[in-house]
C-alpha cells in the first residue's frame, strides 16, 4: 500500500467538504483520527512522532502520517489519557503551537504531559465525566473507561476516558483505552451513537507480563457496538506495533458470529471514512 504523505492527507482534510449530517474521519494509526464535520476539524489521540521507540520501545510498522508542526486547521485535540500513543507530548507541542485556536481537551495526567510539552496552561480543559460542554460548532462528554480499572477522583474527573462527541449532526464515541465496565455501559445508555471507535487488540498474561496493559477483544468491541446500539463500528489500536496487535481478521470472524449485520470497518493510515446518516 502507497500511504498518503504529510504534506498530502492534511491537503485532502482541508479540500473536502464535509455537509451536515455527514462526517468524515482520516484514520492516523492506532487509536489516532482526524475528524471533519462541516468547518470543524479535531483530532482524537495523534501519536505523529516515534517518541516510543526513542525510548526504547518498539517500531512503527508505517510512516508517521501527518507532520504536527504543520497541522494549522485543529480546531480541539482531545487525548484520552497520558500513554504515549494517546497523550505524546513531541505530538501535542508542535500541533498545538502549529494551530494557536485549538483547545487540548484531556485528564489531569494528559495535562502534565501537555505542559511538559510546552502547551500553554489556559488552553487545557480538563473535563468531569458525564458533563456535556461546547467548544465552538462541536459538543463533547467524557465518558467513563477502565484500562483496567475505573479511576474516578473525587472531584468526578478521571484517569481514563472516551468522549462522545457531536459535529455536524453526526454523533462518534472513541472509547479510548478500556475494557467493558459497568459504568460506560450506564453512561452510554440512551444515547444516540452513529460511529463507535473500539480498540480491538486484546489483552493476555504474555502482554500483561510484559507491562502491555490490553483492551477489548475484537468480540468484546463487537457486543459493545451492539449493546450502545451504534450504527458503524470502527475497530481501533490493532496496527502500529507488532507486538500488540491480532489477527485482523478475527474482528470479521466475530462480526459473522456475534452480528452479521452490523455494520464495521477497518481503515488503513491516512484512510477516508465519510459517514453519511
Amino acid at each position: 500500500m502507497t500511504h498518503p504523505t504529510p504534506q498530502d492527507l492534511i491537503s485532502r482534510i482541508d479540500r473536502l467538504n464535509v455537509p451536515e449530517g455527514q462526517l468524515a474521519l482520516w484514520s492516523l494509526g492506532q487509536s489516532g483520527f482526524v475528524i471533519k464535520g462541516g468547518n470543524t476539524i479535531f483530532y482524537i489521540d495523534p501519536y505523529l512522532s516515534d517518541s516510543i521507540e526513542d525510548i526504547g520501545g518498539p517500531r512503527r510498522r508505517f510512516p508517521i502520517p501527518a507532520d504536527p508542526s504543520q497541522i494549522h486547521h485543529a480546531s480541539a485535540v482531545f487525548a484520552t489519557h497520558e500513554h504515549m500513543d494517546h497523550a505524546d507530548g513531541p505530538t501535542l507541542g508542535p500541533l498545538m503551537q502549529a494551530s494557536p485556536q485549538a483547545t487540548l481537551v484531556t485528564s489531569w495526567e494528559g495535562r502534565d504531559v501537555a505542559l511538559q510539552a510546552g502547551v500553554p496552561e489556559d488552553r487545557i480543559v480538563v473535563p468531569v465525566l458525564g458533563e456535556a460542554l461546547k467548544l465552538g460548532d462541536l459538543t463533547y462528554t467524557a465518558i467513563p473507561a477502565a484500562h483496567y480499572q475505573h479511576e474516578l477522583r473525587e472531584t468526578g474527573h478521571a484517569r481514563w476516558m472516551g468522549f462522545l462527541i457531536e459535529c455536524g449532526g453526526v454523533t462518534v464515541y472513541h472509547s479510548g483505552d478500556t475494557i467493558v465496565i459497568p459504568e460506560l455501559l450506564d453512561a452510554l445508555k440512551g444515547k444516540h451513537i452513529d460511529l463507535a471507535l473500539l480498540p480491538i487488540n486484546g489483552r493476555d498474561f504474555h502482554r500483561e507480563s510484559q507491562g502491555l496493559v490490553g483492551n477489548l477483544w475484537p468480540g468484546e468491541a463487537i457486543e459493545l457496538a451492539v449493546l450502545i446500539g451504534a450504527k458503524v463500528l470502527i475497530g481501533t489500536h490493532n496496527d502500529l506495533f507488532d507486538g500488540n496487535r491480532v489477527n485482523p481478521g478475527m474482528l470479521f470472524d466475530e462480526l459473522d458470529r456475534r452480528a452479521p449485520f452490523q455494520r464495521c470497518h477497518l481503515l488503513q493510515p491516512g484512510e477516508l471514512y465519510l459517514f453519511a446518516e
